[in-house]
């Protein structure tokens, strides 16, 4: 019995838990501020290709029961394009938007390309 009672007094060296939850908060942290950061950057188009060539949806309008127009830029062209489920249809190709000289000038009559 009295080598119970000694054995209970006697401390006992077990694993420190501090050291590794620490570590592993501050490496959850890290993970998680990357994927944040990744996250912003896919948002904001950083990480996407862009190719002055390729095709791009300008702005589109729903009209109701799975229809819409759509203007698309495609190799520096822009089109209104019609669409419904069974179809695409070109309704008519657009001017390439004027810079705002241009609309200044033509607002005040100093000419400027038509």
């Amino acid at each position: 019995m009295t080598l119970l009672l000694a054995l209970a007094d006697t401390p006992v060296a077990g694993p420190d838990l501090a050291p590794p939850v620490w570590r592993t908060l501050f490496a959850l942290l890290v993970v998680l501020s990357l994927l944040a950061g990744l996250g912003w950057m896919l948002r904001r188009g950083l990480l996407a290709r862009r190719s002055g060539r390729g095709l791009g949806v300008e702005t589109a309008l729903a009209l109701g029961e799975r229809r819409s127009l759509v203007i698309v830029a495609v190799e520096g062209r822009r089109l209104l394009l019609g669409l419904t489920p069974s179809q695409v249809s070109l309704v008519t190709e657009l001017r390439p938007p004027a810079s705002f000289d241009d609309a200044i000038a033509r607002a005040t009559g100093e000419g400027g390309p038509s």
